[in-house]
């Protein structure tokens, strides 16, 4: 039986779940948290230069959502390698999708089947079934 995952995402939250082919049940498979303090401990960054090499100026939020998004791609291409996974969706809000899809493996790429610019990572039970379900419907 095919294995298909689903990671919904934002900038500070993640969700991956399975979804049976047959009911298209869902069940967590893993949950992800980018707490604020991590995104502190970035926010400070180097404290001195060597020489005359300056490094362009990123915002805090970029860097953190850029070392989030490197957390669930290695998470995903674990998986895949791994061959637990055959079938993978990612519903991420823009900006996490931006910087997720460019880390994903070669062989996370080739199991990717869709990509939807949503964020679902507020919903839960039957209202995130729905959502996932209108979202994964086929494309007219």
């Amino acid at each position: 039986m095919q294995k298909t995952w689903i990671l919904i995402a934002d900038s500070q939250h993640a969700r991956c779940l399975t979804r049976d082919p047959q009911n298209h049940a869902l069940t967590e498979l893993a949950g992800f948290i980018h707490p604020q303090s991590r995104l502190d401990k970035e926010a400070h960054g180097r404290t001195g230069h060597a020489g005359t090499q300056f490094e362009p100026q990123t915002p805090p939020e970029v860097k953190a959502r850029h070392g989030f998004a490197r957390e669930l791609a290695d998470y995903l291409n674990k998986a895949v390698g791994e061959h637990q996974c055959h079938d993978l969706v990612l519903i991420a809000s823009s900006p996490m999708l931006g910087e997720l899809k460019p880390q994903l493996s070669t062989a996370a790429e080739k199991v990717l089947r869709r990509c939807i610019t949503s964020d679902l990572t507020h919903y839960q039970g039957a209202d995130l079934k729905a959502r996932i379900d209108h979202a994964l419907l086929p494309v007219a």
